[in-house]
């Protein structure tokens, strides 16, 4: 006799996607989660759960994800652009992330000196020793320079090893503070750098593969979009909403639909969160009531 159960078979095929452990897993758990994937699990659980049965999740060192997604260990994954070009891995870049580890601001690659050194062009670092834990950003930043030098590679607390250690460290920043707060000075940048989505050329050629990561790379753009942004809603008499729109430029393009009473009319608009305190009095004077802030998980264009 058939089973009364008529719901579609599981899935077989899945994905196998590489996220960040470190200072990036927190913001990219976030991302994630905003996105509509929810990642659960011990904080040092290699294999994750996930609320998307055709996902699996590993989580590792951004150091190594471009590797394993080059060497075909991963279908994807979530790297650093500065970790990809260390590696070397030859990987097809889904799309940018832009997000740092604290802020929007992208991570920068700098060399740095103590602030009394006489070293202040990479010119200057000719026969000298550089610690750092990129050593092939920085042996080709060197090259590129014509510059000749020793570069070591750091296990760690590199800002600590000038000038006793070595003459020059290339560490990663974002906003440039602690450099700051230890009396080092940056004298040049290598490179910017923000989180890219990844996939190695095998997994891009299943079709199935490709357009479960670029449904996940949509799905993250807009959530990446949504970030900082708020929704409006408000009623306005219909006489003013002229007026409204042509006195605030962020409501250039608002959603204006008629309400039942003739006289008014629904306005909804997307505002960057930082200005919604001075628009808000600005829309009251404008004659707007029932106004509604709502926050938003994504915002797909």
């Amino acid at each position: 006799m058939p089973s009364s159960d008529s719901s579609p078979p599981s899935s077989k095929q899945t994905l196998t996607i590489g996220l960040p452990k470190g200072s990036l897993q927190e913001p990219t758990l976030d991302l994630f989660q905003k996105a509509g994937y929810h990642i659960y699990g011990s904080s040092r659980s290699y294999k994750p759960s996930v609320d998307d049965p055709e996902l699996e999740v590993r989580v590792l060192r951004a150091q190594e994800i471009g590797r394993y997604v080059d060497q075909g260990f991963l279908d994807c994954g979530v790297t650093g652009k500065d970790w990809i070009a260390e590696n070397g891995a030859d990987v097809e870049v889904i799309t940018d992330l832009l997000y740092s580890r604290a802020s929007s601001n992208p991570t920068r690659w700098v060399l740095v000196v103590p602030e009394d050194s006489p070293i202040k062009t990479v010119a200057d670092l000719q026969g000298k020793r550089i610690a750092t834990e990129g050593v092939g950003i920085t042996e080709r930043y060197l090259k590129e320079h014509g510059v000749k030098a020793h570069v070591e590679f750091s296990w760690g607390a590199t800002e600590v090893k000038v000038p006793e250690l070595v003459d020059a460290i290339v560490d990663i920043t974002e906003t440039g503070s602690s450099l700051r707060a230890n009396k080092l000075r940056i004298v040049d940048t290598l490179m910017e750098s923000y989180p890219q989505l990844v996939m190695n050329h095998a997994s891009g050629k299943d079709p199935w593969k490709r357009q479960k990561l670029e449904r996940i790379a949509i799905l993250l753009r807009g959530a990446l979009e949504a970030r900082d942004k708020v929704g409006l809603k408000m009623n306005v008499p219909q006489n003013m909403l002229q007026k409204l729109i042509e006195s605030l430029p962020s409501l250039r393009l608002p959603t204006v639909s008629q309400l039942t009473h003739d006289d008014w009319v629904a306005v909804e608009t997307v505002i960057d969160e930082r200005v919604v305190r001075e628009i808000i009095p600005d829309l009251k004077a404008l004659g707007a009531e029932g106004i509604i802030e709502y926050p938003l998980n994504k915002l797909v264009h």
